[in-house]
């Protein structure tokens, strides 16, 4: 397998921007007046507003990330079987989350549980099925904990009531939400990376095919309508990653710095020229549909601010200019949770920001603070332990 660093500064940066920009985008979405260009464009619409470009960038880091965290199993003696049982477990985890935040968005008012309540409960429920609990912990107390968060979970979808008072629905899967995509990604993604051994002629090769899958499917020349990996927008962004995390690997550190540098650069330029190209032939850009315009204009977009990063922080050496935000490089999933956390606060109590801090430039303000300021209490939380990993 191909030789990668135990850990790349920059990727924890690009994680946590991402993640910033993550709970940023969400939270603008209810601040009025605000600049066209920062909201998702419609799923009507031929064109790409910035929030658009956040989630794939999200998948790219998927795959930058995956490389060494594999490789490191490999290089503390796991076995195949264990590594495979770690990939399951992961993207199960990110199922099961996906599934049930999913599901809120169908949450009927006439539920026994207030809808706020059931978020937060389910919230709950995936810190204690996932914490990272310490390892001196008994493990008596690991699993009553753990338990307990899998019989609450059981217990919130036996309590769900979706639908209308006149069609009542139970929890049922559509599409998986964002950490469900991920999940689904991630275990197909994963186990190529696994069984290629990381070889750089398979990744560029399963890249190219997962492309003209997703050109296909957009085109109309081909409807495979493919299990797991649907019209393959996601898994293309996965293996992008993975592929440009492993040639790093391979051209960091050896005074290659000027042409990895240029390498990157080509590629992006590729991509996003590419996605022009493609553009009127496969259902024009839209994050709504998946459209290969968006998956390759989006990786371009990734790949570039990725290299940006690399040249700033792996090879300048300017580090300390994201500490506040560095837990949501190391914590991401747990960055990701808290909001849900904290608007069923809001809802429970009714609390709504003043006017002037609901549109404009004061919305933007806003959002952007609150941003910070759960990744802060992210890092707070991070320092006892409080963390979620899977």
């Amino acid at each position: 397998m191909t030789q990668i660093p135990k850990r790349l500064q920059s990727v924890d940066v690009f994680r946590a921007i991402t993640m910033l920009l993550m709970i940023f985008v969400n939270d603008v979405s209810g601040v009025k007046q605000i600049p066209s260009w920062i909201e998702h464009v419609a799923a009507s619409e031929d064109g790409l507003g910035f929030a658009d470009t956040v989630f794939p960038a999200f998948l790219f880091i998927v795959g930058l990330s995956l490389p060494f965290a594999i490789r490191n199993r490999i290089n503390r003696g796991d076995t195949l079987i264990n590594i495979s049982i770690y990939i399951f477990s992961r993207s199960v985890a990110l199922l099961v989350m996906g599934f049930f935040q999913v599901n809120s968005e169908n949450y009927s008012s006439t539920a026994l549980l207030p809808k706020a309540v059931w978020i937060m409960a389910i919230t709950i429920s995936f810190f204690l099925i996932w914490l990272d609990y310490l390892p001196a912990m008994a493990k008596t107390k690991k699993y009553i904990l753990t338990g307990s968060g899998i019989a609450l979970l059981v217990l919130l979808a036996f309590l769900f009531k979706g639908g209308t008072l006149a069609a009542p629905e139970g929890m049922r899967p559509s599409w998986w939400g964002i950490l469900g995509i991920i999940g689904w990604a991630y275990l197909v993604c994963a186990f190529i990376f696994l069984f290629t051994k990381g070889t750089i002629p398979f990744l560029i090769f399963v890249v190219i095919l997962f492309m003209i899958i997703n050109i296909t499917q957009h085109s109309g020349l081909l409807k495979l309508n493919l299990p797991v990996i649907g019209d393959a927008s996601s898994v293309t962004l996965v293996m992008l990653g993975i592929l440009l995390s492993v040639l790093y690997g391979e051209l960091s550190g050896k005074k290659n710095d000027q042409y990895l540098l240029l390498l990157f650069l080509t590629i992006a330029m590729v991509l996003i020229v590419g996605g022009l190209i493609i553009r009127p032939f496969t259902g024009g850009i839209s994050k709504i549909y998946s459209t290969p315009a968006w998956v390759f204009i989006c990786a371009g977009i990734s790949v570039l601010f990725f290299t940006l990063i690399i040249w700033l922080v792996d090879i300048s050496r300017m580090q300390n200019w994201f500490n506040i935000i560095r837990p949501a490089g190391t914590s991401t999933l747990t960055c990701y949770l808290i909001p849900y956390l904290l608007y069923s606060v809001y809802s429970l109590l009714h609390f709504k920001y003043p006017p002037f801090l609901n549109s404009g430039i004061g919305g933007l303000i806003r959002s952007f603070t609150v941003s910070l300021l759960i990744i802060m209490l992210v890092g707070s939380m991070e320092k006892i332990r409080i963390r979620l990993k899977i």
